[in-house]
């Protein structure tokens, strides 16, 4: 019988063919270089065909690889259909389950719904994977994830989604700041030279800027935090203002710094937070369920 490729090297031909990178392509995999450059190999050597050509700097398909590139797809959407569908026979929320979230829902949303979720659906056994909006989407098209926590306005034409919670943006400032005269913000009361945002680029702070009266043209050149915390660790040294998510002030974020914040008057001032997956998915149904686990656990008041 002729060998034939198997499934992981299919999924590692198809991250080396998409980042034409193996260190890349490998922590795309969650392998070794080492393993991803084995598992290539094993590959041609069953095909008897060279798939990529690789120098010191160059990684890039052979003719014959582009070719196989859509066909390896077809395999994996099939075999990520079957497996949805198996999955999706047993008890709801139960057996494995990968979702993607960004870092600026993560840590202040998690915490509050995660230990109830274990209570409730004990079988069911969540991965997590913390990553940008951009690399979290395109890894649910890949088939990498089952679906994806992020906020929303974002384009997710491509998926179903589930907004189940809206959470307000706030104005953050140190205490006694002439912000603190004001019951409300509005956009036109942030100084474009005072304004600190995450990088260019994360949704978070494509949404601050939506509100108006702030272009990123306004931002270029100055610093720009990795995250929410050094956002107002930069904010408590005196370096600006920001704009950040109830959520993260509910979680506690500004927790022992000498920082006062104000809602923005406009209802429009906030982002929803939803659940996203691939259209084809037969696990809609369950991922509406888990939805509206989390806008209920979300609505408890804290304790």
């Amino acid at each position: 019988m002729q060998p034939e490729p198997t499934l992981r090297q299919l999924r590692h031909f198809l991250s080396l063919s998409e980042h034409c990178h193996f260190g890349r392509a490998a922590e795309a995999c969650l392998i070794t270089q080492s393993s991803l450059s084995a598992s290539i190999r094993e590959m041609e050597l069953v095909l008897d065909a060279q798939l990529f050509e690789r120098t010191k700097r160059v990684v890039m398909l052979t003719p014959l690889g582009h070719e196989l590139v859509e066909l390896a797809r077809g395999v994996i959407a099939g075999m990520d259909i079957l497996t949805e569908h198996t999955k999706g026979a047993g008890a709801p929320l139960s057996g494995d389950l990968s979702m993607g979230v960004i870092p600026t829902i993560g840590p202040f949303l998690l915490p509050r719904v995660l230990p109830g979720l274990r209570n409730e659906y004990p079988d069911l056994r969540l991965y997590l994977r913390e990553d940008h909006s951009a690399p979290v989407l395109q890894q649910l098209a890949a088939g990498k994830l089952d679906l994806a926590l992020i906020a929303l306005p974002y384009d997710t034409s491509d998926f179903e989604t589930f907004a189940f919670a809206n959470d307000p943006f706030l104005a953050v400032f140190p205490r006694g700041h002439q912000l603190a005269g004001f019951e409300t913000m509005t956009p036109g009361r942030l100084k474009r030279g005072d304004l600190l945002t995450l990088e260019t680029g994360n949704c978070l702070t494509d949404q601050t800027l939506a509100m108006g009266k702030v272009s990123a043209s306004d931002q270029a050149g100055r610093f720009q935090a990795t995250s929410l915390h050094t956002l107002v660790q930069m904010v408590d040294n005196g370096l600006g203002l920001t704009v950040l998510p109830k959520m993260a002030i509910d979680a506690g974020i500004l927790r022992g710094l000498k920082l006062d914040f104000r809602p923005f008057s406009s209802p429009r001032a906030s982002r929803h937070i939803a659940l996203v997956w691939r259209k084809t998915s037969r696990r809609s149904e369950e991922f509406r369920l888990l939805g509206r686990y989390m806008r209920d656990e979300l609505a408890t008041p804290l304790r």
